[in-house]
């Protein structure tokens, strides 16, 4: 099987925390959608490439939690399978690049020994999602991840049990992520919220 190109390794390992010994499935699940983006902005198949083979490698758990009122849908996050047509699109005929995908695609994987767990909903433009509250254990290092299908703006915030904001990413991008570690157990209540410009199939996972 042929080695990744070193710099693409380099890439992903600059993207983890710096307190992290082996990524968690959600944060895995968080790289792969930004090399993936990555790629098909600067039109870099190895880039694409990458970001599929580390979603592969991912078993996410798909759960009955559901927004309050939300809107439930299907298709969302994007899969390895679809990482992968898109690289090979980028690839045109590069007999090497084209090798690489075919490896990738044959490459077997029983996937991460505990995969994150996902729901996946919708939002139109401007409208938001508000989850039930949700429980993590104190001393442990909780994590949320939201990943929109399509090229929308997608926020997320996280409220302690006393409404109080812990954590929140509303930075201009299709996914967004909230790492952070309990003093405490408790609940904590998690807001989505679609900026625009489109409307979009969403998932949203936790550790």
């Amino acid at each position: 099987m042929r080695a990744f190109p070193l710099a693409i390794l380099l890439v992903a390992i600059a993207a983890l925390p710096a307190t992290a010994d082996t990524p968690s499935p959600v944060k895995v699940a968080e790289l792969s959608a930004r090399l993936y983006a990555s790629g098909l902005e600067s039109g870099d198949p190895l880039l694409v490439v990458s970001a599929a083979r580390l979603r592969k490698a991912l078993a996410p758990v798909a759960t009955d939690r559901a927004a309050i009122a939300g809107e439930v849908a299907t298709g969302a996050p994007v899969t390895w399978e679809e990482m992968l047509a898109a690289g090979e699109a980028l690839a045109g005929d590069d007999a090497a690049l084209l090798g690489l995908i075919a490896d990738v695609r044959a490459e077997t994987t029983k996937g991460v020994a505990s995969g994150p767990v996902y729901n996946i909903g919708s939002l139109s433009n401007g409208r938001g999602d508000t989850y039930p509250p949700i429980e993590f254990r104190g001393g442990e290092y909780a994590e949320v991840y939201v990943e929109a299908k399509a090229a929308t703006n997608v926020n997320l915030t996280v409220l302690d049990d006393q409404g109080r904001l812990v954590c929140s990413d509303t930075d201009i991008s299709h996914i967004a992520y909230c790492g952070w570690t309990p003093a405490a157990g408790g609940t904590f209540t998690l807001k989505v919220e679609n900026k625009g410009p489109i409307s979009a199939a969403y998932a949203l996972m936790t550790n």
